[in-house]
């Protein structure tokens, strides 16, 4: 699957095609692919192919098309709080995406049938929990993973807010989907070859709408052949975050509240810098005279004989001008961490502002 739109240079650049070509419609899910860079998530020899419109499987790794994931995104309608299942979470590339909308006070949790696929997923989580700067800009949900099949979750489990699934789904399990889902919840699936979004309005009441067509690989089936008895999935329980964490949410909270009203007293109308506008030089051309006289042609050129001088001397100011602009247009200035700044400072001792960091490297 993919293929729709056209392959990016760099994370940013993919994600300007998905929404040139509308499928990442809302700002929130904007900001969720721009946070996470895709090409972390592939392994160092595919890297190439991370910021092309195709899914990538090696192994049972496999991350789906970044315009079938965009439409994943935009059709879970993902708010803060929620609480979302993610059955068959592969490298955990989507749910940390999602996690970073469900905020601090969301549940994410993911099923995986492969356990190597599990710590490659929990590699990756820690890789970015640890480094990238998009982390200080969010409150994150982190993704708890369990290793299992998604169609033998134990029956008494919580049901969520949000569940998708990232495998092809048969008519036959659509009902055991459906009750993962809180009333008001919304399940996006691929059902019989379509991406399908499902609200359940009701206790037995439920909308559906077809998004589009796909090619997912099926379920795989439970297989009982070795014990007779099914193994159950036991989902992670519902943590209830400690007086010290929640103090650490509020204290970031308000970092950057304070931040963000520095940054607006000093800039004014939220503009670092005036736009540059370039002028447009408008070269002299020669003339040239094209006179019909009874079906004959004369063609005349009018021109001076410094016409070749000031032409040329024009070209190199141009040139002269266009290197002395490509430096500020092609380097800027490198992006900074404010938050991570703004607790360093602070008088605090050491072992709570690393705290406050998540113990985070530079």
């Amino acid at each position: 699957m993919g293929g729709a739109v056209s392959a990016g240079e760099d994370n940013d650049e993919l994600i300007d095609n998905l929404k040139e070509a509308q499928y990442i419609r809302t700002e929130l899910v904007e900001q969720a692919f721009r946070a996470i860079d895709r090409a972390d998530y592939y392994l160092e020899e595919f890297k190439d192919n991370a910021y092309k419109d195709l899914a990538w499987k090696h192994g049972n790794i496999h991350l789906s098309a970044p315009c079938i994931y965009s439409e994943v995104m935009e059709a879970l309608d993902l708010q803060p709080g929620l609480s979302f299942l993610n059955l068959g979470s592969g490298t955990g590339y989507l749910s940390s995406m999602v996690g970073l909308i469900l905020g601090p006070f969301g549940v994410n949790h993911g099923v995986e049938l492969h356990s190597d696929v599990i710590e490659y997923a929990k590699q990756k989580l820690d890789f970015f929990i640890k480094t990238s700067d998009s982390f200080d800009k969010f409150e994150f949900c982190e993704p708890s993973f369990v290793t299992g099949n998604c169609l033998e979750i134990s029956p008494d489990c919580t049901q969520y807010d949000r569940v998708y699934c990232g495998a092809g789904v048969q008519k036959e399990h659509e009902d055991y989907m459906k009750n993962l889902l809180k009333v008001g919840g919304i399940l996006v699936m691929p059902l019989e070859e379509k991406l399908t979004k499902i609200t359940r309005t009701g206790p037995s009441a439920w909308e559906t709408k077809k998004i589009l067509a796909v090619s997912f690989a099926p379920l795989i089936q439970p297989n009982h052949a070795d014990s007779g008895k099914s193994r159950l999935v036991h989902l992670p329980p519902v943590a209830v975050r400690s007086l010290q964490d929640l103090a650490r949410i509020a204290i970031r909270g308000t970092i950057k509240k304070i931040i963000h009203q520095e940054t607006m007293s000093k800039t004014g109308n939220g503009l670092k810098n005036p736009p540059r506008f370039k002028r447009r030089r408008v070269r002299r051309r020669r003339m040239e005279t094209i006179v019909f006289l009874d079906k004959e042609v004369f063609a005349s050129r009018i021109s001076s004989p410094s016409d070749d001088n000031n032409n040329s001397e024009d070209i190199e100011e141009e040139r002269q001008e266009e290197e002395e602009t490509k430096p500020s247009e092609l380097k800027p200035d490198p992006p900074v961490n404010f938050l991570r700044e703004k607790v360093l400072s602070l008088p605090l001792p050491d072992p709570l502002k690393y705290y406050l960091l998540y113990y985070r490297e530079k």
